[in-house]
């Protein structure tokens, strides 16, 4: 076996230090394989198997923390030996150091408690080591490509399971307990789904999401993003625009704002020949604390494949703007849907999160979206209820589900006193609380079958225009009073189990 030089485990009690620690292994290890593999895609003989290994880092403590309980995350449950697997320290360095920092802060009152850090037994997989824009399977034979799987590791799937995150691990006698709620394996495997899904960089997204189903939306927040980009922060006319420093679209092209240097790497963004299938966009921040924009389609079988790889970047929020089905007589098209609970029959999550398993609604959400709705329509009180309902949201697999006899899905949201439907709400709700990943809806309604108002085109095409950029805006509203309560208070302890990991 091939490997790069063992680095000793080592014990610290900074969590720069401890975070330095890791950064060396790793780029240790990333370098040893693209050296190797570079050597074998230009010919060489490789003599033996080549591995290189991820950092890990361990806690261990013997007492039960006595933590500040206003906190969600940062401690262990309880005594015992806990560690995980980290990749990518470049992409997730500050994360890492909150993480650590906390761990110290609030293991080290009672005890000389300290993190280790060192060289897992978890294999880097090969593919995992290559650089963002490395493409060597075009270089290669049929042949030399089945060979490298003599040489190098693969992913092992078996080692990037949710266990962890659906509360189904149970670590054998004497093995460790987890620390974080994926290994690197799982968040390795993630961003490459990412950049594949998305068509940008995983480097590129900010900590609030908002997902939608619908192209008109990503037209206008394309058409607002450049528009940021066109124009220098007004210090006579402070807002929360003037902290966007870049606009990055599908193929990671980058427009900087009027004013901002160019950064190396943003020459090789490029047009491509067809938008991928869940195209993203973002509205960068320097602190990460922008904006990302998904398109993600129609079906909570995108809901479901986009939420399980974002999961992995530790996302503040996510947040769905779309169309829904209006199922009040009362409403009227363009009218607002504030999700207060969701009829699950999306049925993609029923083996991870079972249907018994209530999603609730998380107050900082709820009140952010409804004060940004009622600030961007300039509507309170009584008036507020006019164009905005709080309710149950059911969620569908059948798209066609007005067809199906006897009127029992008419019967079931009915029974469950929804006020709307659509196709993904429940799910990204459902993997917000499954990952811990605070989550909230807010709908328009852009048709009622029911009561037979469905969408005409020439109907359609006028509240496209009428309603998106307004809801837009609202939905970048409520991002801004998100990103104001700070992270601490937008983390809820609602979405934590008695026995949970420390990592948020």
């Amino acid at each position: 076996m091939i490997t790069p030089p063992l680095i000793a485990s080592a014990r610290f009690e900074d969590p720069a230090a401890a975070l330095e620690q890791v950064r060396l292994i790793y780029n240790r290890g990333i370098d040893h394989l693209r050296e190797h593999l570079r050597r074998f895609v230009g010919g060489e003989a490789l003599p033996e198997r080549v591995r290189a290994c991820y950092p890990f880092v361990r806690l261990h403590t013997d007492t039960v923390v006595r933590a500040d309980s206003r906190l969600s995350y940062g401690f262990v449950a309880g005594p015992g030996t806990f560690e995980t697997t980290l990749t990518r320290p470049e992409l997730f360095g500050d994360y890492y150091h909150e993480q650590f920092r906390l761990l110290l802060e609030n293991h080290c009152r009672d005890q000389d408690v300290q993190l280790e850090v060192g060289t897992s037994a978890q294999p880097i997989p090969v593919h995992f080591s290559l650089a963002e824009h490395d493409h060597i399977e075009g270089s290669m034979t049929a042949a030399r490509q089945l060979a490298m799987r003599d040489l190098f590791d693969l992913p092992d799937l078996a080692a990037m399971d949710d266990g962890i995150a659906n509360g189904t691990c149970e670590p054998a006698p004497g093995e460790a307990l987890p620390l974080s709620l994926f290994t690197a394996p799982r968040v390795d495997y993630s961003l490459q789904r990412l950049r594949h899904y998305t068509g940008t960089s995983p480097n590129h997204f900010q900590n609030f999401i908002l997902f939608t189903n619908y192209q008109f939306y990503i037209d206008e927040f394309v058409r607002l993003g450049h528009d940021i980009m066109n124009r220098a922060p007004d210090p006579d006319k402070p807002s929360d625009e003037d902290d966007y420093i870049a606009f990055i679209e599908p193929g990671n092209l980058v427009t900087r704002r009027v004013g901002q240097t160019v950064q190396p790497g943003d020459e090789l963004g490029i047009v491509p020949p067809r938008l991928p299938q869940m195209p993203g966009y973002h509205l960068l921040r320097r602190d990460r604390s922008g904006i990302t924009m998904v398109n993600i389609g129609v079906g909570p079988a995108n809901a479901k494949t986009i939420t399980d790889h974002i999961a992995v970047l530790r996302p503040h929020a996510w947040v769905m703007l779309g169309h829904c089905a209006g199922l009040r007589n009362t409403q009227q098209l363009g009218d607002y849907v504030l999700a207060h609970g969701y009829v699950r029959e999306d049925h993609v999550l029923d083996e991870d999160l079972p249907l018994w398993v209530p999603i609730p609604p998380l107050a900082e959400i709820q009140v952010a979206l409804e004060a940004a709705v009622a600030e961007v329509t300039r509507l309170s009180g009584y008036e507020l209820k006019r164009i905005m309902r709080t309710g149950t949201v059911a969620s569908t697999d059948n798209r066609n589900w007005e067809l199906l006899p006897q009127r029992t899905p008419e019967r079931r949201f009915s029974q469950s006193r929804a006020i709307a439907l659509d196709m993904e709400s429940a799910t990204i709700a459902a993997n917000g609380f499954r990952f811990r990943v605070p989550y909230g809806t807010l709908l328009c309604v852009s048709d009622k079958p029911l009561h037979g108002e469905i969408k005409l085109p020439g109907m359609a095409n006028h509240f496209y225009r009428e309603r998106v950029d307004q809801h837009l805006r609202i939905g970048i509203r409520a991002i801004e009073l998100l990103r104001r309560q700070g992270v601490d208070k937008l983390h809820s302890r609602k979405l934590r189990s008695f026995a949970e990991v420390a990592f948020q």
